[in-house]
């Protein structure tokens, strides 16, 4: 390969290069921090897995989708169950299949199936769903996050219902959360170079146009929303194994509203938006939980009302769409530094 060709390909995959090296770099510097800190970075590449795995979807086809917590939920109610210990899926799960009561899968087999079966449930509902467009298929999706959380905390015998599921590995740390950050990210980046990510992204500016070019959008549409539905899944899978719990109240709006924000903040337009929008919003996080610990100066204690975190990342969420409708990165992946 000569040097102009090496330069070529390396300016062509820079968008995914320089977003790996800043998550690689938080990670170093996290661990050799206090482990509460390392405990807010491996939170935080959890989340992030979560919303790469929405704006796979988002970003790409411009339908807002509050539909991907539930494939978290759906993710990590499957790795927890297969790598539950089989006497408590005797005990707490009765319903089980034999096959799975008596199974107790390792980590990552465990994970990839929470994935696939997500994908599967994606694909078997998307095919009525992503005929839909606009607000009525945003509407599709939350009717699918509530029917996953009804349908999840009532089978009892299977799931728990609405009890917690305990008993599983807790094996989310920063370097597992990094690895599967840095997988979905490069997912997503293969993704929308694709043909298919190119179609759908033309179809996000003008539908109609993308129509009368013979695109089919509804086939382009249904990949992203299974691809997304995969790595929002594996996300699930992280959350529940950094927990060391699973419970089906965990999974519902209070996250949706998280990712969503997240990604809304950063720029649903670029997955540089995903990576910078989580970034930007667990260090204000972080920041102002800590104001709300407080601070002692002498007899006096200064503290943060409660809550603030979750008013400040509203707010931060209301200013951006005022004045900045296209988040922190205005769409846009990181340029090339070199140009001439």
């Amino acid at each position: 390969m000569t040097s102009s060709a090496a330069m070529r390909m390396l300016r062509s995959i820079w968008p995914l290069l320089s977003l790996a090296l800043v998550v690689t770099g938080i990670a170093l510097v996290a661990s050799v921090a206090p482990i509460t800190v390392q405990r807010r970075v491996a939170e935080a590449f959890v989340t992030l897995v979560a919303v790469v795995g929405l704006y796979i979807f988002v970003g790409n086809s411009g339908i807002l989708s509050f539909g991907n917590v539930s494939f978290m939920a759906i993710g990590a109610y499957v790795s927890a169950i297969l790598t539950m210990r089989p006497a408590a899926k005797a005990m707490f799960l009765p319903g089980l299949p034999e096959l799975i009561k008596q199974a107790q899968w390792v980590p990552i087999p465990a994970a990839l199936a929470g994935g696939v079966v997500a994908a599967v449930l994606a694909f078997l509902v998307g095919v009525p769903l992503m005929r839909l467009s606009g607000i009525a298929a945003s509407i599709a999706t939350f009717a699918l996050l509530s029917i996953t959380r009804i349908g999840i905390g009532n089978w009892n015998s299977v799931t728990g219902g609405q009890n917690s599921l305990m008993g599983f590995p807790i094996y989310t740390d920063i370097w597992t959360g990094l690895a599967w950050a840095l997988v979905a990210m490069a997912a997503a980046f293969i993704y929308q170079e694709t043909r298919s990510g190119l179609v759908l992204r033309a179809s996000r500016e003008d539908e109609i146009a993308a129509h009368a070019a013979g695109s089919h959008i509804y086939r382009h549409r249904l990949i992203a929303f299974v691809i997304g539905a995969f790595f929002s899944a594996i996300g699930g899978v992280l959350l529940g194994h950094y927990l060391g719990v699973v419970r089906i109240d965990t999974f519902y709006l209070d996250l949706t509203f998280n990712i969503v924000a997240i990604l809304v903040i950063g720029g649903s337009g670029s997955l540089a938006g995903a990576v910078f929008g989580t970034i930007a919003i667990a260090t204000m996080t972080e920041l102002l939980r800590q104001a709300e610990v407080g601070f002692q100066i002498g007899t006096l204690h200064i503290a943060a009302p409660a809550g603030l975190a979750d008013v400040i990342v509203a707010l931060g969420m209301l200013l951006i769409i005022l004045l900045r409708p296209r988040g922190i990165t205005n769409g846009r992946e990181v340029a090339w530094p070199f140009r001439p």
